[in-house]
């Protein structure tokens, strides 16, 4: 079996990438489109006029399609918009979010070090660093390329690490970044909070609009939009996540096993992961599900880990745990690299 090298990992990625870019539109706009065959199928069933309704039953396709091409235009274009949008900005949303704040070498001359000779090591630019005023351990990297690249700290964890374990932390988020990881995750998090944002955004309108003047039309007005936000919903809670699984579920162990080569040092790594495991909960990313896939370990609160949308993630997790990935990277220990 031939090798598999890090240039691989990257080609690879930049074709998912790609995918994710293309699939977001098209299968959110199949789901659209099946939402307005069921609202057609419903309002001509629904229509006073029966010889209407007997009338376009024939040709309901036609009246969907006509439907669609008002409506699909639309939805594609804020798609695309809002991909493009969180493509280029999606990190600072991440970084508010997480309530982060940037290290400098004058007051965090120490970490900076440790950040930039990984960084020399492992061949990529300097990224920016940040860290949130948690006292959980975490971390994870986000934006767009190696060239618009952050890593994220959380005190807790700059404070607990020694100097090899957060050397093999930040080798890990280093990887990343140079498998282009984070461009991965960022497009992940756009498509769950497009769709869930949009949905909540309709389904609020839909129970305060008043529609139009006649009770038949208001009804099936509402019914429009009741059916769009729930198309918006499956897709933030469901069909996201199994897109999601494009991103392969081997991308923490690659990250692993080249954080161990930057390094020439799993212990470093693996002792980092054995403090981090059970004390990764951060409160500014406690509720945000979408944000967790970033980190190294789940920042979630113990209940979000056990919800619904937690356990449709599981399923299809693009992270090991803890114990499989300690396990693996003591594989690498004694100079096996």
């Amino acid at each position: 079996m031939a090798k598999i090298t890090t240039y691989d990992f990257i080609a690879s990625n930049t074709r998912k990438t790609a995918l994710l870019m293309v699939l977001f539109p098209i299968t959110l706009a199949i789901l659209v489109y099946a939402a307005i065959i069921i609202y057609s199928f419903f309002a001509a069933g629904q229509h006073p006029n029966a010889q209407y309704a007997q009338y376009v039953s024939p040709d309901i396709m036609t009246t969907v399609n006509q439907t669609a091409l008002t409506v699909l235009p639309i939805v594609s274009a804020i798609a695309i918009l809002w991909i493009i949008i969180s493509y280029f900005a999606g990190q600072k949303f991440v970084l508010s979010s997480a309530g982060a704040t940037e290290l400098t070498r004058a007051n965090a001359p120490e970490v900076i070090r440790i950040v930039e000779n990984i960084a020399i090591t492992a061949g990529l630019p300097m990224p920016k660093v940040y860290v949130i005023d948690d006292n959980a351990l975490n971390a994870f990297a986000t934006g767009r390329d190696p060239k618009h690249s952050y890593v994220v700290f959380t005190k807790g964890l700059l404070n607990t690490l020694d100097k090899s374990e957060l050397e093999g932390v930040t080798a890990h988020e280093m990887a990343h970044i140079g498998n282009r990881d984070i461009r991965l995750m960022l497009i992940s998090i756009a498509c769950i909070s497009f769709a869930t944002i949009v949905a909540g955004l309709i389904l609020r309108y839909s129970l305060i609009s008043g529609g139009g003047r006649n009770r038949n039309n208001r009804g099936n007005a509402q019914l429009l939009l009741l059916l769009l936000a729930l198309v918006f919903y499956v897709y933030g809670y469901l069909i996201a996540p199994l897109i999601r699984l494009a991103v392969s579920r081997t991308r923490e162990f690659q990250a692993d096993a080249t954080a161990a080569l930057i390094t020439r040092n799993p212990d470093g790594l693996i002792n980092a992961l054995k403090k981090i495991s059970g004390n990764s909960q951060v409160e500014k990313l406690s509720s945000q599900e979408p944000l967790s896939a970033m980190c190294i370990e789940s920042p979630l609160k113990p209940e979000k880990r056990g919800s619904f949308y937690a356990k449709l993630s599981g399923i299809f997790a693009t992270h090991p745990p803890i114990e499989e990935r300690i396990k693996a990277l003591s594989k690498m220990d004694g100079g096996k690299f």
